[in-house]
């Protein structure tokens, strides 16, 4: 490898550009329409999902009851997916999302990335950092 060289070489991809950006427009779709099933279809029965901080989902099932559970707690979710990646077998994207909590009542809003590693053309591993924030607040990220 040549020592000047600071990043890999690129990677073939498993799904083309127009692939990946048709894969993400399914994913903002399925959640707009609260499609468990839909996002189900998309994963590996063994799907690992680790999903800002919460315990690590592994399997469909689990997978499914946790999505169930988010679309309860999120009132009129609506999202925007931007595409930013695909290399080898990972997909990136970014989003924003704006919701009202069913248990509070308060407009929430949260912006996060993901990183979704593919298997025949399904999510084998889904990792993503989430932040969240009533809209209209001030952000409480800590900054040292």
């Amino acid at each position: 490898m040549d020592p000047e060289q600071t990043y890999p070489a690129t990677v073939p991809s498993c799904l083309s550009l127009d692939e990946a950006q048709d894969m993400v427009a399914g994913f903002v779709e399925a959640f707009h329409n609260q499609d468990v099933q839909a996002l189900a279809d998309g994963w590996t029965d063994d799907v690992v999902i680790r999903f800002a901080d919460l315990p690590e989902i592994r399997g469909k099932r689990d997978a499914m009851e946790w999505v169930t559970s988010r679309f309860a707690r999120q009132r009129g979710y609506r999202l925007v997916k931007t595409f930013q990646a695909v290399t080898g077998d990972v997909l990136g994207d970014s989003w924003v999302g704006t919701w009202e909590d069913a248990i509070t009542g308060k407009k929430m809003q949260g912006k996060g990335m993901e990183f979704l590693t593919l298997r025949g053309g399904k999510i084998a591993v889904w990792e993503a950092v989430f932040n969240v924030w009533e809209q209209g607040a001030q952000g409480n990220t800590p900054v040292a």
